[in-house]
């Protein structure tokens, strides 16, 4: 299964802080973890704004920085002033744990946050 299904197969699983599985809930974090079958650390707070231990820790999951836009990328997002925010790309679409919403939704169209990078798994960077 790809990232891109993995994540597709949570929509709809409550949100929840720290969460890690789709049965007890999932946060941003959890779904990229879920997603790419890493394990993701507990206690870091997205709202500190810290690109650069948000870039480490996507890279000790194996994951490698991505020059263009395809559907399963895992993207990086700014959601606000000093607040980092992840989700899915879906080809047309972004999966993202949705805290206002309460649970994991596949949004149309593109994001409304800015851009900041995008990751993928190494075998899938070579066109």
């Amino acid at each position: 299964m790809t990232p891109l299904e993995r994540a597709r197969c949570a929509i709809g699983a409550k949100f929840r802080l720290h969460g890690r599985t789709v049965a007890d809930g999932l946060d941003c974090v959890g779904l990229a973890g879920l997603a790419f079958g890493a394990v993701v650390p507990r206690g870091y707070s997205l709202r500190s704004g810290d690109t650069a231990q948000m870039i480490a820790g996507i890279a000790a999951a194996g994951l490698v920085r991505a020059g263009d836009a395809r559907a399963g990328d895992l993207v990086l997002f700014r959601a606000g002033p000093g607040q980092l925010h992840l989700g899915i790309d879906g080809g047309g679409s972004v999966i993202h744990a949705d805290a206002a919403l309460r649970r994991v939704v596949e949004r149309p169209g593109t994001a409304p946050w800015p851009e900041l990078m995008r990751w993928r798994r190494p075998e899938t960077t070579e066109g």
